[in-house]
């Protein structure tokens, strides 16, 4: 690994870049920590889509039992099962069966994305895991995407870009960004960094400081989770099954 990147935001993306690279995606507040614990969570097949249309489709084209989930605007979507939050992915409610998920930012960084050589998704729980996986790869460039918001930097992406930079070997150069994310994570905890931006702010005020805390749980999951033929796989790690889900499963 020679250079690390970070981008600040989905908008940034350079889809020609990335076509020989390591990328990695997040969304911290909500949907890569969602993601990652649906995976945990045994769900079949995960497919992160890039619009509510996009999400409709791919559902009626599917022959298993399909859960809808996600947020448009930050709000729940009619008519689907299940919202973003990484609470509502059990075992229970997933196990067994597939996936379809939409956000407003972060499934939307990881379709732009698609192009990478190796494409993953990480939150600040499974990012010593990912760190791990990507620097094994022995590509020349790794990208650390940030989903943002609406076009802007969202801090809980930052810094996790900043984890995970400071958690893979030490590369021969860092762009700006990469720079100033590393210097952001070293200066406090994730979890202080997340109680202060605006979505962990939103969260707290309304009584789910747990989310804010379950999210910034560095190194809680062992996951590595690669996109793939525009579906999630679980490279390594351990999916957590009830005696239901596996019943479900084909």
């Amino acid at each position: 690994m020679k250079r690390v990147h970070v981008w600040t935001t989905k908008d940034e993306i350079e889809v020609s870049r990335l076509q020989d690279s390591a990328a990695v995606v997040m969304d911290v507040l909500m949907a890569t920590t969602t993601l990652v614990t649906m995976m945990e969570s045994g769900a079949r097949r995960v497919f992160p889509v890039g619009s509510v249309e996009d999400a409709l489709r791919l559902a009626s084209l599917l022959d298993a039992p399909v859960i809808k989930g996600g947020e448009e605007g930050g709000r729940e979507i009619p008519g689907f099962d299940l919202g973003p939050l990484p609470t509502l992915y059990t075992p229970e409610a997933v196990g067994g069966r597939d996936v379809v998920f939409v956000t407003t930012n972060g499934t939307r960084a990881i379709v732009r994305a698609e192009n990478a050589g190796e494409l993953f998704i990480a939150s600040l729980r499974n990012a010593p895991a990912t760190a791990e996986h990507v620097a094994s790869l022995g590509v020349d460039d790794v990208y650390l995407i940030c989903a943002g918001s609406g076009g802007h930097l969202s801090l809980e992406d930052f810094v996790c870009a900043g984890v995970l930079a400071r958690l893979l070997p030490a590369a021969e150069s860092y762009n700006d960004a990469a720079l100033a994310a590393m210097a952001l994570a070293e200066q406090q905890s994730p979890l202080v960094w997340l109680k202060q931006g605006r979505v962990g702010r939103w969260l707290t005020r309304h009584d789910q400081a747990d989310l804010v805390a379950f999210a910034a749980d560095v190194g809680a999951s062992d996951a590595v989770v690669a996109v793939e033929g525009r579906q999630l796989r679980l490279v390594s790690g351990h999916a957590r099954e009830t005696a239901g889900a596996k019943e479900r499963k084909p």
